[in-house]
């Protein structure tokens, strides 16, 4: 395997994970890799910040819809 497939695994699995601390460490750790060329670098970090994105989209929309459920009448219940 080479190293560009590993690091597009552990991409993968960060991104199933879907835990934002892991997915900012690899980042950070990407940032750095020097085996790999600058666009596959940047390819598997935007994958990683393109993720989070989505992550924290989809977490606002949660967190909306639950205080709007609970705000129902106006009031908390």
């Amino acid at each position: 395997m080479s190293h560009l497939e590993e690091v597009s695994a552990q991409v993968d699995a960060a991104i199933e994970a879907g835990v934002i601390t892991g997915m900012n460490e690899l980042l950070v750790i990407l940032s750095d890799d020097a085996a790999l060329s600058r666009e596959e670098r940047f390819e598997q970090q935007q994958r990683l910040r393109t993720a989070i994105s989505h992550h924290g989209r989809h977490h606002r929309e949660e967190q909306e819809a639950r205080h709007e459920q609970l705000t129902q009448g106006g009031t908390i219940l």
